[in-house]
């Protein structure tokens, strides 16, 4: 019963397939192959329109590249206060894009809020040199709180970028656990919303290790080939990334395996719902969820082999807990069965 996170989980069957296969002869390096490049098309046919795609190892990397690629002196990117650009990637932005500053801005449900989002940017006007500059907005879709923004709220975000001249990056580690819970496409929840660059997540949703970087206008990715290749991001063998992408968009496998990640998390949300020992912290949107569990029963589950992590909770969520609970996450993945949700539920 392992809940403690979706990359805990190991490689889709047949994306290990695909790498197997693709270990066998030769093909040209650096991204030149057909694998290669055949994926690349891919990645636009999804798109609906002709983008760049980068592949990169790891979702820092990405979203690290992302955010350089809009460096400006004294550079300042808006973020939400717990986006894992901001609490868990030891500042690899900051450090690729050198000099750059992250601006971390409160929001409910793990989301930014376009009213708070413009105040934040306000506070840096073009004629106060000591500030800095306005740089880039980031948000994360699903969020880190297991939430997900709705079409309509990225459209406003986006608003408020584009009245200030700033490109907007989207971090999907969770890619398509949101585009699953919205029903949505990915052009949709993209570019149609004014989406500028996509860190675009495999490896939480069954790959080994495969990554990208998605431009919706590839006229401005010339600098990429060379920021990718400084930090050592460019793969010679990166057939072996296209290769786990090609296995994950073949008929659909990408968007099965999500929502079957949502769906067991939707269940073990259903069991809480119905338990005296827990209750869900705030509703989940993604494969994420956040729940309020008595100490003696935490105890009780982890002692019989469930494995999730305990959570720091705001101040304002510590308020309606009592002394023996404890706030925790747990993450459903595409390995997750049905027998593990039950299983944990009976025992909860």
């Amino acid at each position: 019963m392992f809940f403690a996170s979706d990359n805990w989980a190991g490689a889709h069957p047949a994306i290990a397939r695909s790498l197997v296969e693709a270990a066998d002869g030769f093909a040209s390096a650096y991204g030149t192959s057909d694998l290669d490049k055949r994926v690349e098309k891919a990645f636009c046919e999804i798109f609906e329109r002709d983008v760049a795609v980068f592949f990169v190892g790891t979702g820092t990397a990405a979203n690290s590249l992302a955010l350089a690629s809009f460096n400006r002196p004294g550079g300042q990117v808006f973020c939400h206060r717990e986006a894992h650009v901001n609490v868990d990637e030891c500042n690899a932005p900051e450090f690729f894009a050198t000099g750059s500053k992250l601006v971390p801005i409160d929001g409910t449900a793990g989301k930014l809020q376009p009213e708070a989002l413009a105040a934040a940017i306000g506070r840096f006007p073009p004629d106060f040199v000591h500030g800095g500059q306005p740089m880039a907005v980031t948000l994360t879709q699903a969020t880190e709180a297991g939430t997900t923004y709705t079409l309509d709220e990225i459209s406003a975000l986006s608003e408020v970028t584009k009245q200030a001249g700033l490109p907007l990056h989207m971090d999907g580690a969770r890619f398509a656990n949101a585009l699953v819970h919205l029903g949505a496409t990915p052009a949709e929840m993209t570019w149609k919303r004014g989406v500028d660059i996509l860190s675009f997540g495999g490896t939480k949703n069954g790959c080994w290790c495969a990554e990208a970087l998605v431009l919706f206008d590839p006229g401005k990715a010339r600098q990429m080939h060379y920021l990718r290749k400084r930090s050592a991001q460019l793969f010679s063998k990166s057939r072996f990334i296209a290769a786990q992408f090609d296995a994950y968009f073949r008929e659909g496998l990408w968007l099965d395996l999500a929502r079957h990640s949502n769906g067991m998390a939707n269940r073990l949300a259903a069991g809480f719902a119905t338990s005296d020992k827990a209750r869900l912290a705030w509703p989940t949107g993604s494969n994420e969820l956040f729940a309020i569990i008595r100490n003696d029963a935490m105890k009780t589950l982890k002692d019989k082999g469930a494995v999730f992590y305990d959570w720091p909770a705001s101040p304002a969520l510590k308020a309606t807990m009592r002394d023996d609970e404890t706030l925790v996450r747990l993450v459903a993945s595409y390995a997750t069965s049905q027998a593990d949700v039950d299983n944990f539920l009976s025992m909860l």
